[in-house]
């Protein structure tokens, strides 16, 4: 076992870490020992796992949680930038989440990383051709999450949602790459254009709670919104805004405002 635990560490070390601190969440509650055997331990590969959670969270009577898997397992096996990013994924939830002592809590509990996975499939579907079946990732993932996607809309890699109820981000959004946002944030349109009418989130955002983005306009690089602010107006890059209409309070404070998850304005920031 330890032999294969360090083949395994080698090739994979998000997975070889997970399976690690599933055995150890066994032996500390057995109660759980069916649910993370069938969820991590009974397979090899993250993919696996990732494909028996989302298909088991979206199944209902309309479709099987089998037919869902095959979909899953077939996005995988095609696209293995989807589980890099699920990886990355895990790894910013875990550095960033106070909550999050384990990168086993995000693939078994936190609905904000299972929405994004879904969503990830969802957006696969959606390049496929295969609208109809994406609109049904997307609905399922409404319900259950309450976490609102459109599989159109781009998102990168190294995303953290931390609480993640009441999320909103529209077909022609674009979120860039280690972007952090806490519940409620909504990138929507401005009225009922139909061409590209969603924000463009640039790479190390953070976006705090209740946050409005809305329209087509440019957040840059490394900025923050703080909470509660409505965002009409492009927001130039290492700057933070707030208010409703949002103005520009100040400089972004650090240089990874998302993974640094630092919402307060300090005086040597303010403008």
């Amino acid at each position: 076992m330890a032999e294969t635990r360090t083949k395994l560490a080698e090739v994979d070390p998000v997975w070889a870490r997970i399976v690690r601190e599933a055995e150890e969440a066994v032996d500390a509650e057995p109660l759980l020992g069916g649910m993370v055997h069938y969820s991590i331990l009974h397979y090899p590969t993250l993919e696996q796992a990732l494909g028996y959670r989302i298909s088991l969270k979206l199944a209902n009577g309309e479709m099987s949680e089998q037919i869902l898997r095959e979909i899953c397992d077939e996005a995988y096996k095609a696209e293995p930038d989807l589980t890099a990013a699920a990886r990355a994924d895990i790894v910013a939830v875990h550095d960033r989440d106070p909550a999050c002592h384990r990168y086993l809590q995000p693939l078994l509990f936190f609905k904000g990383f299972q929405a994004i996975q879904a969503y990830r499939v969802g957006h696969w579907l959606w390049r496929q051709g295969r609208r109809d079946m994406a609109y049904f990732f997307q609905m399922r993932c409404s319900e259950v999450f309450g976490i609102d996607i459109h599989p159109a809309a781009r998102i990168g890699r190294g995303i953290m949602i931390d609480h993640a109820h009441s999320i909103v981000i529209g077909e022609t959004a674009v979120v860039g790459d280690n972007v952090s946002m806490l519940h409620s944030v909504t990138l929507g349109g401005t009225g009922k254009e139909e061409e590209d009418r969603h924000p463009k989130i640039g790479n190390g955002v953070l976006i705090g709670a209740g946050a409005k983005v809305l329209g087509n306009i440019k957040i840059g690089d490394c900025s923050r919104i703080a909470a509660g602010s409505v965002v009409l107006d492009p927001v130039p890059e290492c700057t933070t805004v707030a208010g409703v209409p949002a103005k520009i309070v100040g400089k972004a404070g650090c240089a990874q405002p998302s993974i640094s998850m630092d919402h307060l304005l300090r005086d040597a920031d303010k403008v």
